[in-house]
C-alpha cells in the first residue's frame, strides 16, 4: 500500500482575515483531510472551524506534538500515513517545522520515504525580515534568548559581534509580555549604528514594520508590551 502525503498547513498568525492570508487552494486541501497533529488541539479545532471543514468536527482525529512529545511517540502519530492516509501537521501559529515541534514528524516523513508538501501561508520570520531591508542573502534565526538581564546582554553583544563578522542578519524574538524589556536590552547592549528591525504584529490591523539604528530606537522606542514582535539585528 502506498503511503499517504504529509501536508504542512500554514495558519494564520493572529486574528487575521483568513481569506488575506491562506489562499482558497489550500483552505480546500485542508478540507479534505481527516487526519491531523497540532501542537495544540484547541487552537488547531478553532482553525480548522474557519476554514470550514466538510466533516464534523467530531470525525476528525487530531494527535498532539508539542516540545513535551517523546520521540517515540513520532511513529505512532505516523501510522495514518502507513496506511495510506494523508496528514496534516499544524503549527500553533505560522508555518509548521519553522521554529516548531512538528518539525519531528516531517523529519520521520523525510527519513521514511513519506511525501511532504508545504503549503503556502504566512511566516513571520520571513516576512519580518523581507520587510526589514536588512540581509536577506545571510541571515539566522535564534528563537528566544535568555531571560536573565546579565546573561541576555551577553548574548546580545555576541550576536552583535557576529552579525559584524559575517554581515549576517540576526533574527530573535521573547513572549510577548517580555518584549519591552528585550527591547531596552537590545538598546542598551548593542552600539549606536547597529541596524534594529522591529516587527509587531505581523499581518495584523496594528502592524507595525520599522528598521533604525539603535541610536534613532533610543529616542522613540515603541511599546511593544503583548504585542508579538520580532527583532532582527545587523550590526554597521
Amino acid at each position: 500500500m502506498a503511503a499517504g502525503t504529509l501536508f504542512l498547513i500554514p495558519t494564520t498568525l493572529g486574528e487575521s482575515a483568513l481569506a488575506a492570508v491562506i489562499p482558497q487552494e489550500v483552505q480546500q486541501r485542508v478540507r479534505a483531510l481527516d487526519y491531523f497533529v497540532a501542537e495544540n488541539p484547541k487552537t488547531a479545532r478553532a482553525y480548522l472551524k474557519l476554514v470550514g471543514m466538510s466533516k464534523p468536527m467530531q470525525q476528525l482525529h487530531i494527535a498532539t506534538l508539542n516540545e513535551h512529545t517523546p520521540d517515540e511517540a513520532i511513529a505512532g502519530m505516523a501510522a495514518p500515513l502507513h496506511a495510506g492516509q494523508d496528514m496534516g501537521v499544524m503549527s500553533e501559529a505560522g508555518c509548521p517545522g519553522i521554529a516548531d515541534p512538528g518539525a519531528k514528524l516531517v523529519l520521520y516523513a523525510q527519513r521514511h520515504a513519506i511525501r511532504v508538501v508545504p503549503l503556502v501561508g504566512p511566516s513571520s520570520i520571513l516576512l519580518a525580515l523581507m520587510a526589514s531591508g536588512l540581509n536577506g542573502q545571510r541571515f539566522v534565526f535564534h528563537g528566544y534568548l535568555p531571560v536573565a538581564d546579565a546573561e541576555r546582554g551577553k548574548a546580545l553583544r555576541e550576536l552583535e559581534k557576529q552579525s559584524r563578522r559575517l554581515n549576517q542578519t540576526q533574527i530573535f524574538i521573547e513572549t510577548p509580555y517580555r518584549n519591552q524589556k528585550l527591547l531596552r536590552s537590545i538598546l542598551s547592549a548593542c552600539a549606536g549604528t547597529t541596524l534594529l528591525c522591529v516587527a509587531t504584529e505581523i499581518t495584523l490591523a496594528g502592524e507595525d514594520i520599522r528598521t533604525m539604528a539603535v541610536a534613532q530606537w533610543k529616542t522613540n522606542p515603541p511599546q511593544l508590551d503583548r504585542r508579538p514582535a520580532l527583532f532582527l539585528l545587523l550590526a554597521a
